[in-house]
């Protein structure tokens, strides 16, 4: 066995150890005082051994990532890798909601007590729904909000309105749409990996990103669909500052990214991923663009005024079209916080969930990506050269950091966007604003770890143990969301 393989497998361990810490410790807590508000912690779930109509479908789709996988993502076209990717991801997610059954696995989620669906018919009157938003969003507010309703900007909420006026009301359609969209998010990734770091690393993280535990929570959780919208905002800015998209890809990046802050506050943190989007556009491109643009006019590249420009004017439009209906996210957000230690927030010890949010994010990610992230942070701190900018020569001469990225700089600059999103995550976790249900809060960010799985060696090994811990949990626990 080699160093780096002992190394990984160490890594998962611990991974390991701290989900069984979490577990043993969280049972004790709860069990004492009931302070945790979940009954499997530190998930929010509840010991239910069971199979479904999507159990064989679930089957059949690890079998066949795994023994397949890999070798097809190296061979298909892009076009079609792509479209694999969400067929596959979707079959995924869909079968693994179908072993808790239609009602309950699908249909029935959204309408629960805590839901959107709950509150469709007092958007009659958008407009005025919008201006009195904030007047109740505290528990002892008049007619207040169910807790996601309160927990989201409106846009979320606004998303299951607009789907019941075109036709498509109810549980069902709220379910699929939410699994439909959400898949699309491993195809997002793929393209943001590509773009800046080359095409031959996005086929080895393909299948990472199609069977992931992360999808046991991606069926028709609405976070699932925030998790896209965001994913293609990242994407798009991703084809936007490497010149593989229209400049107008800028002005969509804009608008998408101004979205998602309106479907959820907490994915403001999005700018960090966006920022090291920057980083990577600004210090060149890689893999096949090095020899397509070798040789090219540097007024080719992309320009970093017109593209700002572009990007900043369509992160511009939502803010300003929900101010102008009345809503103000800064004041939603301020009473959000009271809100919140208003409920079980205010109860829940921040000195148990500060870190068994991380073990949550383990079941979440699954092992493989945690030895991925491994091998992510030393290739990152010992190449950091080869993805952070340098600074001009003051004589004009050419320097090494200056035109295309090298493509031996894949890696370091796969692991930078890959650590961005865990900065992300980290910092979510130390605001205190998502104690318990991150398994659900944080799988927009959870699924940009995921491509951490193309820096492993014995690929099939690894995604085993991901589609087996997928499998595990659904079969054995009904989660909450």
């Amino acid at each position: 066995m080699n160093r780096d393989l002992l190394r990984d497998l160490c890594a998962a361990a611990a991974a390991a150890l701290l989900v069984v810490t979490a577990v043993v410790l969280g049972t004790a807590i709860e069990n004492s005082d009931g302070t945790l508000h979940v009954n499997w912690p530190p998930l929010y779930a509840r010991w239910d051994p069971h199979v479904g109509v999507g159990t064989p479908a679930a089957l059949i789709v690890a079998v066949a990532v795994v023994a397949y996988g890999p070798r097809l993502a190296a061979r298909l076209r892009w076009g079609a890798l792509l479209g694999a990717a969400w067929a596959t991801a979707t079959a995924w997610t869909w079968s693994l909601a179908l072993v808790d059954g239609w009602q309950r696995g699908v249909a029935g989620r959204l309408t629960t007590k805590y839901e959107y669906l709950q509150v469709i018919d007092r958007f009659d009157d958008i407009h005025g729904t919008l201006r009195d938003f904030t007047r109740h969003i505290l528990i002892d507010s008049p007619d207040h909000w169910p807790a996601h309703v309160a927990g989201h900007p409106p846009a979320s909420t606004l998303s299951f309105v607009l789907l019941d006026r075109v036709g498509l009301g109810g549980g069902a359609w709220a379910g699929a749409w939410c699994i439909t969209v959400g898949a699309t998010a491993c195809v997002a990734v793929l393209v943001t990996v590509r773009a800046l770091a080359g095409e031959e690393l996005a086929r080895r993280a393909a299948p990472f990103l199609v069977v992931s535990p992360a999808a046991v929570w991606m069926g028709t959780s609405a976070d699932g669909y925030f998790a896209a919208v965001a994913a293609w905002a990242v994407a798009l800015l991703a084809l936007a500052v490497t010149g593989r998209g229209p400049r107008l890809t800028a002005l969509g990046s804009g608008l998408l990214f101004g979205l998602t802050c309106y479907l959820s506050y907490g994915l403001t943190l999005f700018a960090l991923i966006a920022g090291a989007v920057l980083v990577l556009g600004r210090t060149g491109f890689s893999g096949a663009d090095r020899t397509r643009l070798s040789g090219a006019d540097p007024r080719d590249r992309p320009r970093p005024l017109p593209l700002s420009f572009l990007l900043l004017a369509g992160l511009a439009v939502v803010p300003l079209l929900f101010t102008l209906a009345g809503f103000n996210w800064w004041e939603a957000y301020r009473l959000l916080v009271e809100r919140y230690y208003q409920g079980a927030g205010g109860i829940r010890p921040y000195g148990y969930w500060v870190w068994a949010n991380l073990a949550c994010t383990v079941l979440v990610v699954g092992v493989a990506t945690v030895a991925g992230l491994r091998r992510a942070v030393p290739m990152l701190v010992r190449r950091r050269a080869d993805v952070l900018p340098r600074p001009r020569p003051s004589d004009g001469a050419a320097h090494p950091s200056e035109g295309p990225a090298h493509p031996s700089a894949a890696g370091p600059r796969l692991a930078l966007l890959v650590l961005a999103a865990l900065a992300a995550l980290l910092v979510a976790d130390l605001s205190g604003m998502s104690k318990a249900e991150t398994e659900r809060i944080w799988l927009p960010f959870a699924l940009w770890l995921l491509p951490a799985g193309a820096f492993l060696t014995r690929p099939r090994a690894w995604l085993a143990a991901q589609a087996g811990l997928a499998l595990l949990i659904n079969h054995a626990l009904f989660t909450g969301w």
